[in-house]
């Protein structure tokens, strides 16, 4: 199991602290870091993004001091569930095989598309070498699919592998891919159908934390219903972006 690689400085939210387990205390959200736009570290080293933003507003709305940690994904689960956290907020699709081990707030992205990305749109996408980051459900589809799987650690390194002609393509979160293939000038391109994945995006927490989820799920709720959730999906994954209806 790996440690904790970094601790941001604590959100200042400091209307009301009352908790789960009925004492005041900071309650962690962990998350990756290196999944824009999701969740990245920006210049100054601090989480940013989608969730970001959005957790902030959570915890604002649910009365929660709340500070932010990064985690590698491969060990994100078994660091929430030994107490080095109190929330996975990383962009982490609800699903069944989960669900067994953690439990979810409702979803604060709804259920969208996976997709893959290739230097050719005729990539061999059931009989190549297809990249994809450890432990997500994006490797376990392509585990069934027929083509041969190869899994790393972060995003950036299943894209590094298509650069370098190791994998023939990458299957991720299409919002994770779209601005790389943006940003690739041409080099990188979608190739194949989107598959869609999973529930949508939840908050991950242990099972027990059942008072917590409460109170998360009902800043959910208020965030969908005024419209902040959908307006940040717009600012953060562009127009096309699949939204709340």
């Amino acid at each position: 199991m790996k440690k904790i690689i970094l601790s941001t400085a604590a959100l200042a939210l400091t209307a009301g602290i009352a908790l789960a387990d009925g004492h005041g205390k900071t309650i962690r959200m962990g998350t990756e870091g290196a999944y824009p736009p999701y969740n990245f570290l920006n210049d100054a080293g601090e989480v940013d993004g989608y969730e970001r933003e959005m957790g902030d507003e959570m915890c604002k709305r649910a009365e929660l001091t709340c500070e932010w940690v990064t985690n590698e994904w491969d060990s994100i689960i078994p660091n929430l569930t030994s107490g080095n956290y109190d929330t996975i907020i990383a962009g982490m699709s609800i699903t069944d095989e989960r669900e067994e081990v953690i439990d979810f707030t409702q979803n604060y992205i709804p259920p969208a598309s996976s997709a893959y990305m290739a230097k050719s749109a005729d990539a061999d996408l059931t009989g190549g070498v297809i990249a994809a980051q450890t432990s997500t459900i994006q490797a376990g589809y392509v585990a069934e699919s027929g083509a041969t799987l190869l899994e790393f650690a972060t995003y950036d390194d299943t894209v590094a592998a298509v650069m370098s002609g190791e994998a023939d393509a990458v299957f991720a979160d299409k919002d994770a891919l779209v601005p790389t293939v943006e940003a690739s000038g041409g080099e990188l391109v979608f190739a194949g159908d989107d598959v869609p994945l999973g529930g949508g995006v939840g908050m991950g927490l242990r099972e027990s934390d059942t008072e917590l989820k409460e109170k998360f799920n009902a800043a959910i709720t208020s965030m969908k219903e005024d419209g902040t959730i959908n307006a940040a999906i717009v600012k953060w994954f562009g127009e096309d972006a699949k939204v709340f209806e």
